[in-house]
């Protein structure tokens, strides 16, 4: 069933390699939604899932869903040693 006037989100994920092999994803602007998978692909496709459980979660507790307003990502150089 189709909710009357469903939102569209989207979300920045980054992906980790992970020390056992494949990958593992976040989502810094749902804290603690995270997955994995054994490539790339596979670790977005599980990471879309993982987002859309997240959302479901939040909604079914009467919480605000987060969007990414003013979200960035950057590099800091710093010396190593």
């Amino acid at each position: 069933m189709k909710r009357k006037h469903e939102q569209r989100r989207e979300y920045t994920v980054i992906f980790h390699p992970a020390e056992e092999g494949g990958y593992w994803a976040e989502v810094p602007a749902l804290p603690g939604c995270y997955s994995q998978g054994a490539t790339v692909e596979e670790a977005m496709k599980n990471v879309r899932e993982a987002i859309e459980s997240h959302l479901e979660a939040l909604r079914a507790d009467g919480e605000d869903i987060p969007s990414e307003k003013g979200f960035m990502i950057g590099k800091v150089e710093v010396a190593a040693a």
